[in-house]
């Protein structure tokens, strides 16, 4: 147990993952603070992101959703989270990553590093000369409906980080906030934030 703490969460990751949250910007959550005003007491708010991750009492406030239009139609539930949830997420990222990032097909371009939507259609573009047909598939509300056993069962594959697993865990719980009700969450994962 270093730093009298039960869970090793270095610093310098807390603060890597504050300032990747920075460059993807985004808005303020339920907590109304954005970037700028998070950065009005950045050591104060990374140390007790920190503080609160590596004892174990870290819990993640509840998720403004907002309803986004979609193209063909109906809506989708747009999750974002608080600056400092954000942090929070990005360092549990930030060690998980690299653990699984090999196991993904070389064809999935989805939320991966270094990948874009833009590398699947230039990838795309690259095949259409060498094949007559397109195969395309979406899973309708795929992520409104994950199973969070399941995906609790296949984190628990990849690390032992009990950490890891216990934030994970708060996170798919945390309820969504629309239009000050609260909802809350037994599947699924809200689009826009990393859990």
């Amino acid at each position: 147990m270093k730093n009298g703490k039960p869970y090793e969460i270095s610093k310098q990751v807390v603060m890597d993952a504050y300032k990747s949250v920075k460059r993807n910007k985004g808005s303020a959550g339920i907590d109304e603070v954005d970037i700028e005003s998070f950065e009005k007491d950045l050591k104060g708010n990374l140390y007790k992101s920190w503080n609160r991750m590596s004892s174990g009492s870290y819990f993640p406030p509840p998720v403004r959703a907002v309803e986004i239009p979609k193209k063909t139609g109906g809506t989708r539930r747009l999750g974002i989270p608080t600056v400092g949830d954000r942090v929070a997420q990005m360092v549990v990222k930030m060690y998980l990553e690299p653990k699984i990032e090999s196991i993904f097909h070389e064809d999935s371009y989805g939320y991966r590093p270094n990948k874009s939507a833009l590398d699947a259609i230039g990838q795309a573009r690259q095949r259409c000369w060498k094949h007559d047909y397109v195969i395309e598939f979406d899973i309708k509300g795929l992520f409104d409906n994950i199973d969070h056993e399941l995906l609790i069962k296949a984190v628990k594959f990849h690390t032992k980080e009990s950490w890891i697993l216990l934030y994970i865990e708060r996170w798919l719980k945390a309820p969504f906030i629309v239009r000050n009700e609260k909802i809350e969450r037994t599947s699924g994962t809200p689009q826009g934030s990393l859990c």
